[in-house]
């Protein structure tokens, strides 16, 4: 035993719920089961409110995009066969068997998706800031690695301002 060292933690029973980066001011459709434990004060904690709006992918959108993120001809042509939206901008995804849709918001981000699941308004995928904004990442934030590192790392976040949020009201409830 070491000395000066619980060995057993008092933590009250966990507080547990789904909260949506929507809520949050992110235009993502993004569900994460978020845990809450403390070793006191978890009867106070309160769960964050939603915001009352969120941004839109015309505020995270890149105004001109590389060139290297539109898809080709083929892909797009693809697209548009299956699928014509009157949303604009908008999110259009395309789901493991092929259904198209759009949406004002992005649905989830994922690690191993497909590189084209995800377009702007059928036509090109989104840049790694884009990405790095639907998450809720600062301007800031310095982008290292490639494209496809990148991906991954966006896909594993959860998204900021959610967490920070939760992280605000275990602050009120610990004092």
């Amino acid at each position: 035993m070491c000395l000066g060292v619980d060995p057993t933690p008092r933590l009250s029973v966990a507080k547990v719920k789904v909260l949506n980066a929507l809520d949050f001011g992110l235009p993502q459709k993004r569900e994460r089961a978020i845990v809450v434990g403390m070793r006191s004060g978890l009867e106070s904690f309160k769960w964050p409110k939603s915001k009352s709006h969120s941004k839109t992918i015309s505020q995270i959108r890149e105004r001109c995009a590389e060139k290297r993120h539109f898809v080709s001809e083929h892909i797009r042509r693809k697209r548009l066969a299956k699928h014509t939206s009157n949303i604009v901008p908008s999110i259009w995804h395309e789901n493991k068997v092929g259904n198209a849709k759009s949406h004002p918001f992005s649905c989830a981000l994922r690690t191993n998706a497909p590189y084209n699941y995800l377009l702007v308004n059928g036509e090109r995928r989104l840049s790694p800031r884009e990405q790095l904004r639907l998450q809720g990442f600062p301007e800031k934030f310095e982008i290292i690695g490639n494209g496809s590192q990148l991906r991954k790392q966006t896909g594993n976040a959860v998204p900021v301002p959610m967490v920070q949020a939760v992280f605000r009201e275990v602050l009120v409830a610990s004092g």
